[in-house]
């Protein structure tokens, strides 16, 4: 059989060491030879001895994820293979942290990442009473983290001279060492009257970076009395 379809990039190759590595833009693929950490749900394929858990995230993020409906669902790969990784076909990036690093990442942009990596939920600085993604995951140790964007995402440097706002619908990762407060922009009366709508955006100041995807995040499914709906519920608990 042929067809553009079995071009040299569409096809699985043999790894050459473990670790995660990009299949093409919308997918990373995971050489697990012990343990990887990923998002529940996020797995398309595998192929080996590998077998899939809950992973639990202890008492302290359990507590944080049932307060603030923030986090990640994660799961445990355990054993040698492959496995596949995608999120409804967003862009996928691949980013190494390194020991002084610390970045704080929206828990729907997560993907996959290294058992090396520590992981905790902590409240946007300066982000108040406010909801909407104001509580994100941050990243710290060595190792390989995956993330992804809703479309080809902008990178924005942040300095003490150039402060950024973004939308926190759009926002998916910044420095964690900068500030953050949320900034009022317009008036009701303004967006009424045609204004964009965009009340409220998290500005960040400081030495660092900010990652934008532009989209605002696809709508929440709506909830049924089905039971796939029902086991999601348990699974993110």
């Amino acid at each position: 059989m042929r067809g553009d379809i079995f071009k040299a990039e569409n096809m699985a190759q043999p790894p050459t060491q473990a670790g995660m590595s990009l299949q093409h833009s919308k997918c990373v693929k995971y050489a697990v030879n012990g343990e990887a950490l990923a998002r529940q749900g996020a797995m398309v394929a595998f192929r080996g001895n590998l077998a899939f858990e809950v992973k639990s995230q202890g008492v302290g993020n359990f507590l944080k994820r049932a307060v603030t409906g923030e986090g990640v669902s994660l799961m445990s790969v355990r054993g040698q293979g492959e496995v596949w990784f995608a999120s409804g076909a967003s862009d996928c990036f691949i980013l190494d942290i390194e020991p002084n690093d610390a970045l704080s990442i929206n828990g729907r942009s997560v993907l996959c990442f290294d058992p090396t990596l520590r992981y905790d939920i902590q409240m946007v600085r300066g982000a108040g009473m406010f909801g909407g993604g104001l509580f994100n995951c941050v990243f710290t140790g060595q190792g390989r983290l995956a993330i992804v964007s809703e479309g080809a995402p902008i990178v924005i440097p942040v300095s003490p001279q150039m402060p950024v706002l973004v939308d926190t619908d759009a926002v998916v990762g910044w420095s964690s060492s900068l500030q953050t407060t949320i900034q009022k922009s317009q008036s009701l009366k303004s967006m009424l009257r045609g204004g964009s709508g965009e009340l409220f955006q998290l500005a960040l100041s400081g030495q660092g970076f900010v990652i934008v995807q532009p989209s605002e995040g696809r709508p929440a499914p709506q909830q049924s009395g089905s039971s796939g709906g029902l086991l999601g519920n348990v699974l993110g608990s």
